[in-house]
């Protein structure tokens, strides 16, 4: 999936007179791209997409308009974005009450590395997180994580070919999976695999 440049992004004048159309867009372009892994876990799956609308929002709200602050921006954001052998997926640990997430993200440490995807007929993938920098204490996790999903191009080929996809997660405290993913995600996933 090919990077954002300087060249993708609207201007800030422009993007305020569409920011309603485009955040309508990317609220449905969403729908298809999250997956609900027990009743705590929301894993939304980045995209080119995706990216764009956090840039030009971080863009909106900073008021950043010069060529070194959008580059920074674009080099911060542009890993996020599939290179046509993984996916990237935002991690959410979601929990209403403040004091019973607390709890939670104490018990949930280091549940980050303990998600993974699975192509039929292959092993488990387990996630690569974080590599932006490190969101946990000695003491508890944090309640967002960024993760990244590697596949071999046998599992990429099997996958456009039809091959059921599930994810889950593999924690001592947390133990979910789905195993068999909405067809719609299965093909927004596929269309990161180009």
């Amino acid at each position: 999936m090919k990077k954002l440049s300087r060249l993708d992004l609207l201007s800030l004048e422009i993007y305020l007179q569409q920011r309603d159309e485009f955040r309508a867009t990317l609220i449905a372009h969403k729908r298809n791209r999250r997956l609900q892994v027990g009743d705590h876990i929301m894993l939304t799956f980045e995209d080119r997409l995706t990216m764009q609308y956090q840039i030009q929002e971080i863009l909106r709200i900073e008021r950043i308009f010069e060529a070194k602050g959008i580059e920074d921006e674009l080099t911060a954001y542009n890993p996020l974005i599939p290179d046509g052998s993984n996916w990237k997926a935002t991690l959410q640990i979601e929990y209403e009450n403040a004091d019973e997430r607390k709890v939670a993200l104490t018990r949930l440490l280091h549940i980050e590395d303990q998600v993974y995807t699975q192509v039929q007929g292959f092993g488990r993938v387990r996630s690569i997180a974080d590599e932006d920098l490190p969101r946990e204490t000695a003491e508890k996790t944090s309640a967002v994580h960024f993760l990244q999903f590697d596949l071999s191009p046998a599992m990429v080929f099997a996958a456009k070919a039809g091959a059921s996809i599930k994810f889950g997660v593999d924690h001592g405290a947390y133990c979910e999976a789905v195993d068999a993913i909405p067809e719609s995600l299965r093909l927004s996933l596929l269309s990161d695999l180009d």
